[in-house]
């Protein structure tokens, strides 16, 4: 058998013990937060059926599924013809009837419909799973990474969508990561505007063209609305709406004014006054609130108020949060009526925002309170009846496997950064003593072995 060169697929990442605390540092200020606003834990499965995904979000949504082959013999039922005639959608289909996961929120959707008579409404969960997108790889992009969702579905009030706000300034007050902007809009809003210039009927190519400003800018924007067949006048009346100054309330009231008698964006700036209001009254410690016009999330099944989160200003990363609305996304399961609201953290990018700006706390790493240096078989057998001691009291201790010379064992202590040694050879179990040796300092204090849990538990 020929040798395999260890690599990983692109857009994929290995994680290493130093790494791994730093995540799960971040994993359980997110749980705190969600339970303390009430959410509980579920899981789906990594991969789904593939009609459960497809469709959900939009044609450049679709292209980033990753299929799972179908097995065995289910590839003889592949569609030759349509391979053939170049049908290349529809035969890929034919190979495939799962898929891994996109997001979260449309499992979740199928969740709620495939249970709802087993759960409690409203329902609010909360869910820390990995996705997959087929995504070109870049800085702050994988194409595997972990989200991080909390959702209310099943009462439309928009108390929640204050909460999702206070959620997100709770979490990144106890993150220490301060200059966090929310984005605020509405669909309400982008659905008036669309028919304020005429395009009415392009509502879905309308915000999957202006969610794209922040990557290909205003001239790349109007490019684009030009091959999907927007009028020259359509995107003269829309450059008004690209240019908007002031703070949050001089720019709705712009946004109300410019398009006052159109009901439906009436309706989206009323619900946008209602949350901005609630959230001045709340004091927010740690983010800052933004209305954007020209945030449009993607994603279709979005119907209200929609938000976007940005790491601090000079910090080069995308958004590292988002969520909103969704009043009809469990109808696509069957279950009617039952508006939802999420909000998404992004797992991985706010993980390199602390990283780069140096946020982890210093200790995480160290695990391992304590090691027992090993001086042979009898040595060993008697610190490993203290160790099993100083375990049962919830200290993290090891014993070096082997007697390895003491500048060996001392070494890997130090590239362990265990803070604390125990000598106790020959001698010092004569003696019925021990040394303890700090590796920050260096110094070395003997003491009676009748006196190691003690002493031990006053160190940690």
């Amino acid at each position: 058998m020929s040798s395999v060169k260890p690599s990983i697929p692109k857009g994929t990442r290995d994680f290493s013990p130093t790494v791994l605390a730093k995540r799960n540092y971040l994993k359980d200020q997110l749980i705190d937060a969600f339970e303390r606003y009430g959410f509980q834990p579920i899981e789906t499965p990594s991969f789904e059926r593939s009609e459960t995904l497809l469709g959900k979000y939009g044609d450049e949504g679709d292209r980033l599924i990753f299929k799972i082959l179908n097995s065995g013999d289910k590839v003889k039922n592949a569609d030759l013809e349509a391979l053939h005639k170049g049908e290349l959608s529809k035969f890929s289909n034919s190979l495939s009837q799962k898929a891994l996961r996109y997001d979260l929120t449309v499992p979740f959707a199928r969740y709620v419909a495939q249970y709802q008579n087993d759960i409690v409404f409203p329902f609010r969960r909360y869910q820390i799973q990995t996705v997959w997108r087929a995504d070109r790889p870049q800085h702050g992009r994988f194409q595997e990474f972990l989200q991080c969702d909390a959702d209310v579905v099943g009462e439309r009030s928009l108390w929640q969508e204050v909460e999702g706000v206070l959620l997100s300034d709770r979490v990144f007050s106890k993150l220490k990561l301060k200059g966090v902007q929310v984005h605020l809009n509405h669909r309400k809003i982008l659905a008036g505007i669309a028919q304020c210039i005429g395009a009415e009927s392009q509502l879905i190519n309308f915000t999957v063209a202006l969610d794209k400003l922040s990557k290909i800018g205003k001239e790349g924007v109007i490019k684009e609305l030009q091959s999907k067949g927007f009028s020259p006048e359509s995107i003269e009346r829309l450059q008004a709406f690209l240019s908007l100054e002031g703070d949050f309330e001089t720019q709705i009231s712009t946004v109300a004014r410019a398009l006052e008698g159109i009901e439906i964006a009436q309706e989206g700036i009323e619900e946008l006054k209602f949350i901005y209001d609630q959230l001045k009254r709340q004091s927010l410690k740690t983010v800052s609130l933004k209305f954007d016009v020209t945030l449009a999330r993607g994603l279709n099944y979005y119907t209200g108020l929609i938000l976007e989160v940005t790491p601090p200003d000079g910090v080069k990363m995308g958004s590292i949060g988002g969520g909103g609305r969704y009043d009809k996304l469990t109808d696509l399961f069957g279950l009617k009526n039952t508006s939802g609201f999420g909000i998404s953290f992004g797992f991985d990018r706010i993980y390199l925002v602390l990283e780069e700006l140096n946020l982890f706390p210093a200790t995480l790493d160290h695990k391992t309170q304590l090691m027992f240096l090993n001086f042979g078989d009898d040595s060993a057998s008697f610190c490993f009846d203290q160790l099993i001691k100083l375990r049962d009291q919830e200290l993290s201790c090891e014993l070096y496997p082997k007697p390895a010379k003491l500048k060996k064992q001392l070494n890997y202590a130090n590239q362990r950064s265990i803070p604390y040694v125990v000598i106790m050879g020959s001698e010092e179990m004569q003696k019925e003593v021990f040394v303890l040796k700090n590796m920050v300092t260096g110094s070395e204090t003997e003491y009676p072995l009748a006196q190691m849990q003690k002493i031990i538990e006053e160190l940690n």
